[in-house]
């Protein structure tokens, strides 16, 4: 134990921010694995939104509340954990990282966090389950074929595997254009061409990790494809099945009928939408889009984040995802409403940096640096975050989502050199 703490203590010098980590990932990932890591949809903007908006909110610390008191933990959905934080699903993730959805297991479990693995995960749900029992939660992908057939199988896997919270995701409905993907040329089924071989040839590391683990594979839908099915039946078999063409309102009727435990709603960003999923049967939201992975002009879930809490009361179970990178991203997100957060491409940027090792120094450092923020504004404590003073430039206001009938706003455009530059 004292070996491992002197190799986190000196990650923690060399690696003291998630950020730090980046240019690191990025020596050590294939640029078509990277890309596919820190891209989003069209133009990014989304992706880029997130971050930006998060980094616009102030918060006035106050202090002489005493340092000992300061402590992260929070209770999620009945369960206490070290601090509010959900190890985010990632579809694909053995694509960034070999082996990492059992990376990313073992990291929530040595951190006392949850990991909600997902449908398209390189890891089965029950190997994730059995790996983290009582911390797994699993997010669903409709899919519509056969009458939802895989959708409510992997809801009775789940159920059988000890999962007790599950997620529909419903934003979307039809794929993003992720354009640093269409350039890189992946797309399903999976094809490795000669300029990703070349690219993995100059990544030592990655290739190790490959060797070791074994090539990336949707590993839950096995079950629904012939026995021995490989890699490319498995792809073929996804790209078919469509998931979430169907995230339907209906469609998350039928799962509540059929899920017996808790059940949260991710993707959403209106606060109608979000009463909507609570009348449905819900008993939780996730304010998220997607990580800017879907719909380039949506808002940032922190801007909206308010109007949501507003709409549900405080009560309701809020938890929120997009552009979290630190404990002050984490701080902020509480201060503004959320129980919790997800992050998932933080936990990512660490594995591709440092391997295994890296998913639980990410932890650490969001440990660290909420407990920092949470005695220096004197919250103290989760649940005093709710009660900070801050400023929060890009909130949306209630009436802001009905404003279907306002004048439109006239902006000029220039482009260079002339009156139509777009800056």
């Amino acid at each position: 134990m004292a070996g491992r703490d002197e190799q986190f203590r000196v990650l923690g010098d060399r690696y003291p921010t998630i950020s730090a980590l980046v240019p690191r990932a990025r020596r050590r990932l294939p640029p078509f694995a990277y890309d596919f890591m820190m891209g989003g949809t069209g133009d990014e903007l989304g992706y880029h939104r997130n971050t930006n908006a998060l980094a616009a909110i102030e918060i006035v610390p106050r202090y002489g509340e005493g340092l000992a008191k300061a402590a992260p933990q929070a209770k999620l959905l009945g369960q206490d954990f070290t601090m509010p934080v959900v190890i985010a699903p990632v579809g694909m993730d053995g694509a960034i990282w070999p082996g990492a959805t059992a990376a990313l297991t073992r990291a929530a479990r040595d951190a006392g966090i949850p990991y909600m693995t997902g449908t398209l995960a390189n890891g089965s749900l029950e190997s994730v389950a059995e790996g983290h029992p009582g911390g797994t939660w699993f997010q669903l992908y409709t899919m519509p074929d056969n009458d939802h057939r895989v959708s409510l199988d992997l809801l009775a896997r789940a159920d059988r595997a000890g999962v007790k919270v599950l997620a529909v995701t419903l934003d979307i409905p039809l794929p993003g254009r992720r354009v640093r993907d269409m350039r890189n040329g992946i797309r399903m089924p999976f094809r490795i061409t000669p300029k990703m071989m070349f690219q993995a040839a100059t990544r030592p590391g990655w290739l190790r990790a490959l060797a070791r683990e074994g090539q990336p594979r949707f590993a839950n839908m096995a079950p629904y494809c012939a026995a021995g099915a490989g890699k490319v039946e498995l792809e073929n078999f996804v790209r078919q099945a469509a998931p979430g063409n169907d995230s339907t309102w209906d469609a998350l009727k039928r799962i509540r009928a059929a899920w017996p435990h808790t059940l949260l709603v991710k993707g959403l960003l209106h606060p109608e939408d979000a009463r909507r999923a609570i009348k449905a049967g819900a008993d939780g939201v996730i304010v998220s889009n997607h990580g800017g992975r879907q719909f380039d002009p949506a808002p940032a879930p922190i801007d909206v984040l308010p109007a949501i809490r507003a709409e549900l009361g405080p009560k309701a179970t809020i938890l929120m995802d997009g552009g979290i990178l630190s404990g002050l991203d984490v701080l902020k997100a509480l201060a503004l409403g959320a129980d919790g957060v997800l992050a998932g491409r933080a936990f990512m940027i660490g594995l591709a940096a440092l391997g295994p090792a890296g998913a639980t120094h990410v932890a650490n450092i969001f440990k660290d640096e909420l407990r920092i923020g949470l005695a220096q504004t004197g919250a103290i404590n989760t649940a005093g975050a709710r009660k900070l003073a801050l400023r929060h430039p890009g909130r949306w206001q209630p009436e802001e989502f009905t404003r279907s009938d306002a004048a439109p706003t006239r902006i000029k455009l220039k482009t260079k050199g002339t009156d139509n530059e777009i800056r």
